[in-house]
């Protein structure tokens, strides 16, 4: 039986021992990349061949950008201190994040002619050895993938969720994220290659490992709990489980990288570091989504680092602006809003503010904005979120770390959160892209977006609304590729479906007259004159469960029609 527990997911933090008055973490800007051994004509060195054929494919050009900084550099930077430890890179910023307890060499290290200047970032203890590499570069990793047969899943408890943006009807039609790579940022992936939500995947190649961006942190930061090292196995499952009966995700059969970025025990600002070296190494990797379920805006370990709302611009924060050059390098990127929509605080968190990404609001199945959900919009006025998803009740694997006589244990839940919508959103971002492949990420996001049951009227709850994908992907099927210019979204779209009680019909033009509704025999079972109203409600509570079709008649004599599910 499903255990329901509620939780507000988005990976916070919990309060560490940290000094916040001692930085120990400098992210360094470095000037150039001249002398660099790498060049853009062997980008082999330094991207997957997936990534370099997806730039192919898409006519991205591989520039200076691409390079990673200068490895003399950062060996001249490490040797000034035995103590300095590298924490991440940024090839795109041209940045090097180090660890120095000893602030002492900070005007050395700006003494050096390749630095332009030094940031305090972090107050970290680490342990004395330096830590591990950071993996910049992936190899290609070679995937299989599994074949499905149409109508094959048996959604179990995943079914609302995915009914919710009619991903159900994108899978019956054959796309369940074949030969798509999805890369999950996040804090922790406990027990993902040994529970059976994921042995599907992990039996069928789909797994492309695990990589680490967390340093070697010293006893006083060792007290991150079994959740926070586990989140990132509960919000994939909302992609990538495959039980039917269960619970079967919105991608069930994509493939998959997972980065640790975050680390549950403390809040600081070099932790967007970590996201943004992330976000290239996705793009190393060649990936076509990532989800990042991780939103930073207080650092209650590092304060004098904390943000207003001015700086959520897209511009202020490193991992923002990687998030938008991400969007840029075709990848479609899906970041959660954030739950503080019912604190002091209620916008949405860093790096969501970045321009040409989906950031993902939370709604319940009945497509009311949950109250947690953090608002928009950007503090210089773009439409924040983008999308709004399903976050609340939303069914996920929630691996029981405190009680492992054997094996990894757990159990499906349901719980809240931009943390579970986002990933709802990213599978059926994955799958919708495989179906139509010639578009763009940037063409994808925004043929997204304008599906949204409120893209002609935004709001900074909803953003632009509720996508349909399968909307998108009929709207195209039987259509040569056209440019995003000429893309027209439908003006008529009803939400939620499946419906319970409240069917609503969104016309920004508030042009219907009447609405007529026929069961699936044809039986006309519900006529209603509509009042002029961008957003109709039509109560459907009294009739049977079934698939309807219904018919709105227009001012203009016209009539449009519409489906859903009872």
């Amino acid at each position: 039986m499903m255990k329901k527990i509620h939780l507000l997911l988005l990976c916070l933090g919990m309060v560490a021992a940290v000094s916040a008055q001692n930085p120990t973490c400098y992210r360094i800007y470095l000037s150039d990349k001249a002398n660099t051994p790498y060049s853009i004509s062997n980008p082999s060195a330094y991207l997957s061949q997936r990534a370099i054929d997806k730039r192919t494919r898409f006519n991205i050009p591989i520039t200076e950008q691409d390079l990673p900084i200068n490895p003399q550099y950062k060996q001249q930077i490490l040797a000034l201190h035995p103590q300095m430890q590298p924490l991440a890179v940024s090839k795109w910023m041209n940045t090097f994040t180090v660890y120095c307890p000893d602030s002492t060499v900070v005007p050395q290290i700006l003494n050096l002619p390749f630095v332009d200047s030094v940031m305090a970032v972090g107050a970290y203890i680490l342990n004395d050895a330096p830590s591990a590499q950071i993996p910049e570069n992936q190899p290609s990793i070679l995937q299989n993938t599994l074949n499905y047969t149409k109508d094959s899943l048996n959604y179990g408890y995943g079914f609302p969720q995915i009914a919710f943006h009619n991903g159900h009807l994108l899978h019956e039609a054959g796309f369940h994220g074949e030969g798509m790579l999805i890369v999950v940022i996040d804090g922790g992936w406990y027990g993902v290659e040994d529970c059976r939500y994921y042995q599907e995947m992990v039996d069928n190649g789909r797994f492309w490992g695990k990589y680490s961006l967390m340093p070697d942190f010293a006893d006083s930061l060792e007290v991150a709990s079994g959740y926070s090292g586990s989140h990132g196995t509960l919000v994939t499952s909302v992609m990538a489980s495959n039980i039917p009966g269960e619970l079967v995700g919105t991608a069930p059969a994509a493939s998959y990288a997972f980065i640790h970025s975050e680390w549950g025990a403390t809040e600081q600002l070099v932790e967007e570091d970590f996201w943004a070296n992330a976000a290239e190494i996705a793009d190393s990797l060649g990936a076509d989504v990532i989800n990042s379920s991780l939103g930073y805006r207080r650092f209650p370990d590092f304060p004098q680092a904390n943000i207003t709302y001015a700086e959520i611009d897209g511009q202020n924060s490193i991992a923002s602006r990687c998030a938008t050059i991400l969007g840029e390098k075709g990848v479609i990127v899906c970041i959660a809003a954030g739950n503080d929509g019912n604190n002091d605080w209620y916008y949405l968190n860093r790096p969501g503010d970045a321009y040409n990404i989906l950031c993902v609001g939370a709604s319940a199945v009945d497509s009311v904005i949950a109250d947690f959900s953090s608002h928009g919009y950007s503090a210089d006025g773009r439409v924040k979120p983008d999308i709004t998803s399903m976050g609340v009740e939303t069914a996920c694997f929630y691996p029981d770390t405190w009680n492992l006589p054997d094996g990894v244990g757990g159990f499906v839940i349901q719980t809240n959160g931009t943390s579970l919508a986002t990933p709802v959103a990213a599978g059926l971002c994955a799958c919708l892209w495989q179906a139509m492949p010639d578009y763009t990420s940037s063409e994808m996001m925004q043929m997204i977006r304008e599906s949204g049951h409120l893209y002609n009227n935004p709001n900074p709850e909803y953003g632009y609304g509720i996508p349909d994908f399968y909307k998108v992907y009929t709207d195209h099927i039987d259509t040569s590729h056209i440019g995003i210019n000429d893309y027209k979204p439908l003006q008529l779209s009803v939400y939620p479906n499946p419906v319970t009680d409240q069917l609503h019909i969104v016309n920004p033009d508030g042009n219907i007259q009447t609405v007529t509704v026929y069961n699936a025999s044809g039986q006309l079972v519900l006529q209603t004159a509509a009042p002029s109203s961008p957003i109709l409600e039509i109560n459907v509570s009294s009739l049977p469960n079934g698939f309807y079709i219904g018919t709105a008649t227009l001012n203009n004599n016209q009539m449009t029609t519409f489906k859903f599910v009872k």
